[in-house]
């Protein structure tokens, strides 16, 4: 989780929006914001990160639909790690 707020911080500076209109859930916009940060392709991509060499390619399966955040969390990833 400590790298998932180290990117949430290179993101942010980046000027990235967490997009939560999407959420189901009857919650605060706080509360919103930190259920997409945690998605599991986004948890995987920080294991992807601290468990490789620096300049490896990172591939994502999942068998279900990505949200639109975490599609758009992952395209900025992408971007700042140069990955």
């Amino acid at each position: 989780y400590e790298k998932l707020e180290e990117l949430e911080g290179k993101m942010r500076e980046a000027g990235y929006q967490p997009e939560t209109e999407l959420a189901l859930h009857d919650v605060e916009e706080e509360e919103r914001e930190l259920m997409v940060k945690v998605h599991s392709e986004r948890l995987a991509i920080a294991f992807g990160l601290i468990a490789t060499e620096p300049g490896t390619e990172i591939r994502i399966i999942k068998n279900l639909r990505v949200c639109l955040d975490c599609h758009t969390a992952t395209k900025l990833i992408s971007k700042i790690t140069e990955r």
